[in-house]
C-alpha cells in the first residue's frame, strides 16, 4: 500500500474516535444529572422507611412472641396426641384380652388350649407394653404442658381467664394420669390377667407327674436317662412363657413361690408312692428299738429309694426347673429353686442314714452299713452332677458327711466285733460237751461273708479311708494294698477268736473235754474256710498252720488221754512179776471198766458233731485199741481160762457204737452242719439266716 493511502486511513480512524469520545462525554453528563435526581429520591425514601420502622416495631415484637408460643404449644401438643394414641391402643388391647379370655375358658382340647394360652400371654405382654408406654409418656407430656402454662403466665400471652382454665386442665390431667396408670397396672384388667396366668401356671405344674416311680425291679444302675423329662415340648413352652410374663410384670417372687411349692409337693408325692414309712424313724434311739428284720428291710429300701430319689425324681426336677426358669435373670434363679425343692426331700433321707450310722454298733449292722456306703459311692458321680455349683454345696456337703459317718460306723462295728469276741466270757458253758460254740460259728460265718466279693472291696475301702484319716497319709501314698489291709484286719479278729477259744480251754479241768473242744473248734474253723474266698484271703498255708495243725494236735492229745490210757493198761511190762494170772485178770477188768467209763462219757457228755472228723477219730481209735486188745488176748488167753471176755470183733463193735450210737449227741447231723467247703452262694444264704436275728449276738 502507498504511504499516502495509509495516512488517509489513520486520519479517518482518529476522526471516528473523537466523535465517539464526544458522545460518551455527553452520556456521562446525562447520567450525572439522573444520579442527582435519584439521590434526592433516596433521601425521601429513607425518611419514609424511618417513619415506617418506628410504626412496625411493636408488631414485630408481637409476631416473635406468637412464634415462640406456637413452638411451645406444638412441643406440648405432639406428645399429648401420642399419649392419646397410647390410651386408644390400651383400650384395644383390653378388648382383645377379654375376647381371648372368654375363648380360653371355653376351650377344652389341651393342645389348642395351650396355643390359645400363648396368644393370651402375647396379649398380656402387649397390654403391659401399652401401660409402660403410658407410664413413660405421661410424665414428659405433663412437664411440657406445665412449661406452656408457665410461659403464658409469664408472658401474658393470653388473658387471665384462659390462663386459669389452662392451669386447671393441667392439674386435672396430672391427677388423672397419676391415678389411672396405677389402676391400669394394679387394679385393672392386667391384674386380673396376671392372677389368671398364675392359676394356669400352678395347674400346669400340678399336671406334670413322675411316672413309673413304683417300679423298683429294674436293677440297671444307670437310671439317669438323658431323655427323662416332665411335660411335652408345648407344655414346657407355655410354662416358660408364663414365667417370663410374670417376671416382666413384677411377679417373679410369686412365680418362684408357686413353682417351689407345687414341684416339691409333686416330688414328695411321687416318692410317697414307694411307701417309705421307715423314714419317720430317724433318731438313733428309735432305730435301736426297731426289730432287726424291720431295720434290715428299712435299710434295703432306703438304699433303693435314695437312688430313685436322686436319679429319677430330682434329676427330672432339675431338668424341668432349668427348662421352665432358665431364661429368667440370665439363669441365676433356677438353681436356687431346684435346691429349695430338693433340700427337704434329701434331708429326710439324710436323717435316716445318719440315724442308722449313729445307732448302736451291733455286729449284724456291718453289712447293711457297707451296703449303704457302697451305694453312696456308686451314686456319687450322679449326685455331684445334680447338685453341682454353689447352690448345691450344702446338700453335697451333707452327702459327704453321711459317707464319713458310714465309714466311721462300719470301722467301729468291725473293730468292736473283734473286741467283743476277745472279751466274751461265758464261763464253761460252751465246753459242756466240747462242741463248737455259737460264738465261733457266728464269727466264722460273719467273716466268711465279709470276705466275699459282695463286701470285701467296700470293707477294705472303709478301712483304708479310716487309716488315711487317722494317720494323715495321702491318698496317693498307700503302703499296703486294700487286700492286705483287709487281710490284716480279719487276721486280728481271728487271733482274738483264737484267744477266746484258748481262754475257755484253759479254764476247763477235764483234759479230755479240753482237747475235744479244741479239736472240734479248730477243725470247724479250718474246714468251713477251706477253698473259700475267706481262706484265699488269709492263705491256705496260714489256715493250716493256725487251725488244722492245732486241731490235729488236739486230736492226738484226745486220743492219748481218752483211748491211749486203755492201751497203756494192757501193757505187760510187769509180766515177770509173780502172780501173773492175777495181773492179767486185773488188767483186763480195769481195761473194760475204763472202756465203760469212757464210753459213757462219749454217749452222755463228749460230742464230736462233725461226721468226717468223727469217722477219722473212730478209725484212729479202732486202729489204736482193737489191735492192742487182740494182741493182749492172743498173748494171755491161756491165763484167762474159765472166764469169758469180748472178742476183738465185739470190742470193735463197742467202739463203733460209742461213735455211731443212738445218743442224740452222736447222731449224724444234716449236711448243713458238716465241715465241708461251701460255695459263695450257699454261704450267702447262711449269712442271711444269721443276720436276720439278733439272737446270734447274745454270745457277746
Amino acid at each position: 500500500m502507498a504511504p499516502k493511502e495509509l495516512e488517509d486511513q489513520n486520519l479517518v480512524k482518529l476522526e471516528s474516535a473523537c466523535s465517539d469520545l464526544k458522545a460518551l462525554i455527553g452520556a456521562s453528563e446525562k447520567m450525572e444529572e439522573k444520579l442527582g435526581k435519584m439521590e434526592t429520591r433516596f433521601d425521601l425514601l429513607e425518611g419514609s422507611l424511618s417513619t415506617a420502622s418506628r410504626r412496625v416495631a411493636p408488631l414485630q415484637s408481637l409476631a416473635m412472641s406468637m412464634k415462640a408460643l406456637d413452638t411451645r404449644i406444638n412441643r406440648a401438643v405432639s406428645p399429648a396426641l401420642a399419649l392419646l394414641d397410647s390410651f386408644k391402643l390400651f383400650e384395644s388391647r383390653q378388648h382383645k384380652l377379654m375376647d381371648l379370655s372368654s375363648k380360653l375358658s371355653a376351650e377344652k382340647t389341651p393342645e389348642i388350649r395351650f396355643i390359645k394360652l400363648i396368644h393370651y400371654m402375647d396379649c398380656v405382654d402387649e397390654l403391659n407394653e401399652a401401660i409402660d408406654s403410658l407410664s413413660q409418656e405421661g410424665e414428659p407430656v405433663i412437664q411440657k404442658l406445665q412449661e406452656v402454662v408457665e410461659f403464658i403466665s409469664r408472658t401474658k400471652a393470653a388473658d387471665q381467664y384462659r390462663t386459669e382454665r389452662l392451669r386447671e386442665t393441667l392439674i386435672t390431667l396430672k391427677a388423672l394420669y397419676e391415678t389411672e396408670v396405677d389402676a391400669m397396672r394394679f387394679e385393672g384388667l392386667l391384674d386380673e390377667a396376671l392372677l389368671h396366668i398364675q392359676d394356669e401356671f400352678e395347674s400346669l405344674l400340678q399336671n406334670l407327674r413322675h411316672e413309673n416311680i413304683t417300679d423298683l425291679s429294674d436293677d440297671n444302675d444307670d437310671l439317669v436317662d438323658s431323655g427323662l423329662g416332665l411335660g411335652s415340648e408345648l407344655e414346657l413352652t407355655v410354662l416358660r412363657r408364663i414365667t417370663e410374663t410374670l417376671a416382666a410384670n413384677d411377679c417373679l417372687d410369686i412365680c418362684i413361690d408357686i413353682y417351689v411349692k407345687v414341684r416339691y409337693r409333686r416330688a414328695a408325692k411321687a416318692l410317697m408312692r414307694l411307701n417309705p414309712d421307715y423314714l419317720r424313724t430317724y433318731t438313733p434311739e428309735g432305730i435301736d428299738e426297731m426289730e432287726w428284720d424291720t431295720l434290715e428291710t428299712a435299710i434295703t429300701l432306703w438304699i433303693r429309694h435314695f437312688e430313685v430319689a436322686v436319679k429319677k425324681v430330682l434329676f427330672a426336677e432339675k431338668k424341668l426347673c432349668n427348662q421352665v426358669l432358665g431364661t429368667i435373670m440370665e439363669g441365676l434363679v433356677w438353681p436356687e429353686c431346684f435346691i429349695k425343692i430338693s433340700d427337704k426331700i434329701m434331708a429326710v433321707f439324710f436323717r435316716f442314714g445318719e440315724g442308722v450310722a449313729r445307732s448302736s454298733k451291733e455286729p449284724q449292722k456291718l453289712f447293711k452299713l457297707l451296703d449303704m456306703f457302697e451305694s453312696m459311692e456308686k451314686l456319687k458321680p450322679e449326685f455331684s452332677e445334680i447338685f453341682d455349683g454353689e447352690a448345691g454345696i450344702d446338700i453335697y456337703t451333707r452327702y459327704r458327711e453321711l459317707e464319713k459317718l458310714l465309714i466311721d460306723a462300719s470301722s467301729k462295728v468291725f473293730w468292736e466285733f473283734g473286741l467283743q469276741i476277745e472279751g466274751n466270757s461265758d464261763g464253761l458253758q460252751s465246753l459242756q460237751d466240747g462242741s463248737v460254740p455259737k460264738l465261733v460259728r457266728y464269727a466264722i460265718n460273719y467273716l466268711k461273708y465279709l470276705a466275699t466279693d459282695n463286701y470285701r472291696a467296700a470293707m477294705a475301702k472303709a478301712l483304708r479311708t479310716e487309716q488315711i484319716w487317722k494317720s494323715g497319709i495321702g491318698i496317693s501314698s498307700k503302703p499296703d494294698t486294700d487286700e492286705n489291709l483287709l487281710k490284716d484286719a480279719i487276721s486280728n479278729v481271728m487271733e482274738a477268736l483264737q484267744r477266746n477259744i484258748e481262754s475257755k480251754r484253759s479254764r476247763c479241768k477235764d483234759k479230755i473235754l479240753t482237747h475235744i473242744f479244741g479239736m472240734n473248734t479248730y477243725w470247724y474253723i479250718y474246714m468251713r474256710t477251706k477253698n473259700t474266698e475267706f481262706g484265699g484271703l488269709l492263705g491256705e498255708q496260714y489256715m493250716k498252720n493256725k487251725y488244722k495243725v492245732v486241731a490235729e494236735e488236739s486230736a492226738y492229745m484226745y486220743q492219748k488221754y481218752a483211748w491211749g490210757v486203755l492201751v497203756k493198761i494192757l501193757d505187760m511190762e510187769d509180766s515177770k512179776k509173780p502172780g501173773k494170772e492175777t495181773i492179767v485178770t486185773e488188767k483186763i477188768e480195769t481195761f473194760f471198766k475204763g472202756l465203760d467209763e469212757i464210753s459213757q462219757m462219749h454217749k452222755g457228755y463228749y460230742s464230736i458233731p462233725d461226721l468226717d472228723l468223727r469217722e477219722q477219730i473212730k478209725e484212729a481209735t479202732l486202729n489204736l485199741l482193737v489191735p492192742a486188745y487182740a494182741e493182749f488176748l492172743e498173748s494171755y488167753s491161756g491165763l484167762l481160762k474159765g472166764k469169758s471176755y469180748p472178742s476183738p470183733q465185739r470190742l470193735q463193735g463197742i467202739v463203733i457204737q460209742v461213735f455211731d450210737g443212738g445218743d442224740a449227741k452222736l447222731k449224724r447231723r444234716s449236711s448243713n452242719d458238716r465241715m465241708v467247703p461251701r460255695t459263695s452262694r450257699s454261704l450267702e444264704g447262711e449269712i442271711n439266716d444269721f443276720r436276720r436275728s439278733k439272737s446270734h449276738t447274745e454270745d457277746f
